[in-house]
């Protein structure tokens, strides 16, 4: 082409990069569905909170009485005091710590025994029925036992926060076992795989969903556990906190202990819910 054709036609236009108006309206199109579940929760807990204030405020006596339940403006002026008092986080920190104890532990030997008991058919007739006797049996039924097994109060609250997610774990993870397709495993059988290719490649990715599903439920058992185990013989943690509110009439403390507990609940699913996401990216819709 002549010089002075391209001199006419002069330089290419170069595309202006997208305003932040046009990747605002990207973000939201691509993130709509979990900001609308945001704004659903939050509207939920505020419609909660109303209801709450107003029960409260008008004492109402309904079948449920709400004479002596504290209001959430209360409970905040609880919280408020509470956060600078050494004690109260203190209860926090060794409840944390006797459920990261305790559910470690029934994890670390949960998830393997059912994988070995999905695997193995005589394991599975051996241990079954022993577990089957055990798993009905309530953690605050276990208290006066675990007391006389343990040589102290912080180990009996630590096994029995082990046993309450303990069962969870290991029969969500029999019941994922006992799920995986045989066709997948004679088809790796067929390739040449040998049993320990097999059981990792084929048995354990096929059975972690419940597995997940297992470590949920336990972590949710085992707070009800913990909870139950401190209020019973234990001197510190958040379910003693709660008793010990109780006993001195400290109804606003009460509703304390009790939110505390959900938080700490809810923030310990959380974690299992993003783990399970991170080693399951092929679940993460």
């Amino acid at each position: 082409m002549p010089a002075t054709a391209i001199a006419a036609t002069g330089p290419e236009p170069v595309a202006s990069p997208p305003s932040f108006g046009m990747l605002a309206l990207r973000w939201y199109r691509l993130n709509r569905s979990g900001l609308r579940a945001i704004a659903i929760g939050v509207t939920s807990l505020l419609a909660f909170l109303l209801v709450w204030h107003l029960l409260t405020t008008y004492r109402v006596v309904f079948f449920v009485r709400f004479t002596n339940v504290p209001s959430p403006l209360a409970v905040y002026a609880s919280f408020t005091k509470a956060i600078h008092d050494p004690k109260f986080l203190l209860h926090i920190v060794l409840s944390c710590r006797r459920i990261l104890i305790g559910f470690s532990l029934a994890a670390i030997i949960g998830v393997p025994l059912g994988l070995i008991m999905g695997r193995f058919k005589l394991i599975r007739e051996i241990i079954f029925p022993v577990a089957e006797v055990l798993r009905p049996i309530p953690a605050i039924a276990w208290v006066p036992m675990a007391i006389m097994l343990w040589p102290t109060n912080e180990q009996s609250i630590v096994f029995i926060t082990f046993l309450g997610s303990f069962f969870p774990i290991l029969i969500n993870t029999l019941h994922g076992m006992s799920l995986v397709d045989p066709v997948l495993v004679r088809a790796a059988q067929c390739l040449g795989a040998r049993e320990r290719s097999i059981f990792r490649e084929v048995y354990f990715p096929a059975s972690l969903p419940h597995i997940f599903t297992g470590l949920t439920v336990g972590m949710g058992v085992a707070w009800v556990s913990l909870i139950a185990a401190e209020m019973i013989s234990g001197q510190y943690g958040i379910g003693y906190f709660t008793w010990e509110a109780y006993s001195l009439v400290q109804y606003a403390d009460i509703a304390l202990g009790m939110i505390a507990i959900g938080v700490l609940g809810l923030g310990s699913s959380l974690l299992i819910r993003g783990a399970g996401q991170l080693v399951m990216p092929w679940r993460v819709k």
